[in-house]
């Protein structure tokens, strides 16, 4: 056994007989995310490396202390990618555990899917410190409950993730950007009649831009895949709304910089009254605009909207959100300290699933104690 697994399932077996909480933590990127950060530091970069990389067979293992940079780097010189574009935070030391733990995806989540849909497989360290096998490297490996994706977007409290199997992808052959003057109603609208034709549509982005003259409201549609169908794609879209196509050198580092919520719209105003925290709004694609009174950058087809508020909103935010058919969290509290329940409130039924698999996978309760809810 590699002496770094070796020294995490030991730590973790003497917290468990000595109940001492733990807090997981890679490059420490998402630190601002979820609710508190409790415990004894619990480092796993040391475990770090690509175990395996198939690329004709798509499929990659990596060890959850693994840089995110690292593994990019080695997909990207065989012409693949990650498709959900996990975002990076910070300096560029977010890892793989981290990743897949955080359950982020970017601007492409809607057309191509979250990282739950590209985890093939996963080895973990629970909260007694036994070292556990899920899933493996090809999609049908599951029969019964599918563990290895149940840790996307567990934030740790179930297990140490140490070995990660993912699909990965080609990186597409072409790609446009395109660019539509529309408010908001009209951006989700047209954003619906597209989604229905078989049109290569990747991501969409709407803003109302007011670092620019005039503050223009604007949709950004990304377009991938073949060479033909993509020109065509545009040539319609086109013509169905007056708009223009970006230059790749321009859109390429845009897109970018919308995953990595480095955009304008996201600094946060120094002259607020009070801090503005960074919400996130789940909803349907199919959700007309929210009459809220703070501005919204709009993205995977309308089903996830951005929004800085105070965080003495919660309870607006979360009527109009749960009225859409979604929920609202507080993704970045920005200034704001002692922020408490972040995350939407469980339903009863869905609570009583969360306690029951913390009990199971973590009796003690030593991993990453509240981090996703104060008792969970």
């Amino acid at each position: 056994m590699d002496i770094a697994l070796h020294r995490l399932i030991d730590h973790i077996q003497t917290a468990a007989a000595q109940r001492t909480p733990l807090r997981i933590r890679g490059g420490g990127s998402k630190d601002f995310y979820g609710e508190t950060l409790q415990g004894e530091l619990l480092d796993t970069t040391p475990y770090r490396g690509i175990v395996s990389y198939e690329p004709s067979e798509l499929v990659v293992t990596m060890r959850a202390g693994t840089p995110l940079a690292e593994l990019e780097a080695a997909l990207t010189e065989k012409g693949q990618c990650l498709a959900f574009e996990p975002p990076r935070f910070g300096p560029a030391n977010g890892t793989c555990g981290g990743m897949v733990a955080a359950g982020l995806s970017g601007p492409a989540r809607a057309s191509v899917g979250g990282v739950r849909d590209y985890v093939l497989g996963v080895q973990l360290v629970n909260g007694l410190g036994e070292h556990l096998t899920f899933g493996g490297q090809v999609m049908k490996n599951v029969a019964g409950y599918d563990v290895s994706r149940l840790m996307v977007g567990a934030l740790g409290t179930l297990g140490l993730l140490t070995e990660i199997s993912l699909k990965v992808l080609p990186v597409a052959p072409a790609e446009a950007t395109l660019v539509f003057e529309l408010d908001q109603a009209s951006a989700l609208a047209q954003l619906q009649r597209w989604g229905a034709q078989p049109l290569p549509l990747n991501a969409s982005c709407w803003v109302h831009d007011d670092t620019a003259a005039n503050a223009p409201e604007l949709l950004f549609l990304r377009l991938r895949g073949a060479v033909a169908a993509v020109e065509s794609a545009c040539t319609k879209l086109l013509k169905d709304v007056p708009g223009h196509r970006m230059d790749i050198a321009q859109a390429g580092p845009d897109w970018t910089a919308c995953r990595d919520l480095k955009l304008p719209f996201f600094t946060a105003p120094a002259n607020a009254p009070e801090p503005l925290a960074l919400w996130r709004l789940s909803v349907p694609q199919t959700a007309p605009a929210l009459d809220l009174p703070w501005p919204q950058l709009v993205e995977w087809h309308g089903g996830q909207r951005w929004l800085r508020a105070p965080v003495s909103a919660m309870e607006q935010l979360r009527q109009a959100a749960t009225a859409a058919g979604g929920s609202a969290s507080v993704f970045m509290a920005c200034g704001s300290t002692g922020v408490n329940n972040r995350f939407s409130p469980l339903q009863p039924t869905l609570e009583q699933i969360h306690r029951r698999l913390k009990a199971e996978f973590d009796p003690a309760g030593i991993l990453n104690p509240g981090r996703m809810y104060p008792l969970l």
